[in-house]
């Protein structure tokens, strides 16, 4: 079954609490591991096997790195603990090879599963800029921390696309919060009037670090898209089958010339912002607690049980290998060379203005005044 996609004439309904989806809401995976009646799962059993080896990849991932964080031996991190599918299930509908990504900060299992290795992931966390460097032949756009900042890129390379006519699709990631600044607007309107072949996924996962989603709009993210001239679409972002079918169906309309969509992905961040935020500040314990019940690794796993090809062997298994998997990555991270002073100005100007190179011989000056 094909999603039909469509564009929204009148939309003016309250923002819903996080996770308490409306009629208008794809979801095809109950979190009980069942199928909405009338749903066929839109991934095969290996598929759907793969996809969450990658999300449980990513929950692992994190547990480490939030350790690593607190020992000092890692940057801050973003957690995407909660939001698994919502990135999983989008990124698998990209084809590595042709399609690009744009990525925000909380989309690593889409990173992973684009081409960039585990180690090297660790690496850019670890400031070792040259190890973390993206490869020539992964075909994604640095991770972004800077809100909403790689959206108006992102649109310029989906243009780009479509004057070259190389069939790709780009697919880019913003939070809620992104939704409020300029670049959102002026890269939505831009992506409409071109055609652009872009996939926008707008996780809406509750919280803009503190501030909830209903202080951020009025109104719904994904009927926005209507006023740019292009389809939104709402899904629930914790539904892999759902999410997946969404993003497909965008990234075949992308490819096929017919522009942008924008998806508005309603997913709950389990953790916190990032390792700088203490969400028990300013969220109810008792909605983390109930947003945990529609935990999107845990409704893949009952799914399989069901048909015979998960259980808890399987789950210790993987478990062990995924830890080995990441303590390896950590191992070869940590064999990268320490940046350099000078690598702050390298791989941005082919040929430096005078301020920057003066900036350059500044701050080698003083880096060795302050080793004699």
């Amino acid at each position: 079954m094909d999603l039909p996609l469509k564009n929204i004439q009148d939309c003016s309904p309250e923002l819903p609490a996080p996770l308490a989806l409306p009629p208008e809401a794809l979801s095809i995976l109950r979190p009980d591991g069942t199928l909405t009646p009338g749903w066929d799962p839109p991934l095969t059993e290996r598929e759907t096997l793969s996809a969450l080896h990658l999300m449980m990849l990513s929950r692992a991932l994190d547990h480490w790195a939030i350790r690593l964080q607190r020992m000092g031996r890692l940057g801050t991190y973003g957690p995407v603990n909660g939001q698994e599918a919502s990135v999983v299930g989008s990124s698998w509908a990209l084809e590595p090879a042709l399609d690009w990504l744009a990525p925000a900060y909380r989309e690593q299992p889409a990173m992973l599963h684009h081409g960039l290795s585990l180690d090297k992931l660790l690496a850019g966390y670890m400031g070792k800029l040259a190890a973390a460097r993206i490869p020539d032949d992964v075909l994604m756009l640095p991770r972004n921390q800077s809100v909403c900042a790689q959206l108006p890129h992102a649109v310029g390379l989906a243009w780009a696309q479509r004057l070259r006519r190389t069939g790709a699709a780009v697919m880019a990631f913003i939070g809620e919060g992104a939704s409020s600044e300029g670049d959102f607007h002026e890269s939505c309107n831009l992506a409409g009037v071109v055609g652009a072949p872009i996939v926008m996924v707008v996780q809406n996962n509750g919280w803009a670090i503190s501030t909830p989603s209903s202080r951020q709009t009025a109104g719904v993210l994904w009927a926005r898209a209507t006023g740019y001239g292009f389809p939104g679409c709402l899904v629930d972002g914790n539904d892999l089958f759902a999410v997946y079918a969404t993003a497909r169906d965008a990234v075949r309309r992308a490819r096929g010339g017919e522009g942008p969509t924008l998806i508005e992905s309603r997913t709950y961040r389990m953790g916190f912002h990032n390792t700088t935020d203490n969400p028990a500040a300013y969220r109810n314990s008792a909605d983390v607690a109930a947003a945990a019940t529609a935990d999107p690794i845990l409704r893949v796993q009952r799914y399989l049980t069901t048909l015979g090809k998960w259980d808890p062997d399987v789950q210790r298994k993987w478990s062990e290998e995924l830890d080995r998997e990441i303590r390896t990555a950590i191992e070869q991270a940590r064999t990268y060379p320490a940046p350099r002073p000078e690598e702050l100005f390298e791989h941005v100007y082919a040929d430096p203005p005078g301020r920057v190179r003066e900036q350059r011989q500044a701050l080698l000056d003083s880096v060795e005044r302050g080793q004699s």
